[in-house]
């Protein structure tokens, strides 16, 4: 089993915003293969499942805060008995330009309160991470940029190639 975490505050107010740019990428992602509809749940997540090649892969959006994430990952974690090496959580940065892409297996938490909240409570850095940079624009507070809507413009290139990019790179790293 797989499990591909998209980091992002659930809200309505927030669709469409730099720090949901995973939910974004994971309705991307559900619609691009045979995935289900996502589907509520009782333990504060909702996700969406798919089998490939004989193996479960399950794409979940936290239904808290950012910075409760850790809640829906471990609670659904536990629930599928799913271990770390098998868990990829996909999240934005602002510290490079709009719209570049990075994997790793082991980063440090950086400003991200989502990360730091899944490092905190599973006491281990090492776990597969893709971050795609939101940009900062110094004109704004850091809370209210990353809580600002993208631009027509924007949502085009993250449709158009940057999301077909990070679906490659998950294809190569993690769906095989």
């Amino acid at each position: 089993m797989r499990l591909i975490v998209g980091l992002g505050n659930p809200w309505l107010e927030y669709r469409n915003t730099r720090h949901n740019v995973w939910f974004m990428f994971l309705d991307f992602l559900a619609s691009s293969y045979w995935f289900e509809e996502f589907k509520d749940s009782k333990f504060k997540w909702i996700i969406s499942e798919w089998t490939h090649a004989w193996e479960k892969i399950i794409l979940l959006k936290p239904m808290t805060y950012m910075n409760l994430s850790w809640e829906s990952i471990i609670s659904l974690t536990n629930f599928y008995k799913i271990g770390i090496e098998d868990l990829i959580v996909v999240f934005d940065d602002v510290s490079m330009d709009f719209a570049k892409i990075r994997y790793r297996n082991e980063w440090r938490d950086g400003w991200h309160n989502g990360i730091k909240s899944i490092i905190m409570n599973f006491g281990t850095e090492q776990f597969a991470r893709i971050k795609i940079w939101v940009w900062n624009n110094p004109k704004f507070e850091l809370s209210d940029w990353v809580l600002s809507k993208f631009n027509k413009e924007e949502i085009e290139e993250l449709e158009k190639n940057i999301f077909p990019k990070t679906l490659g790179l998950l294809e190569t790293k993690f769906i095989s």
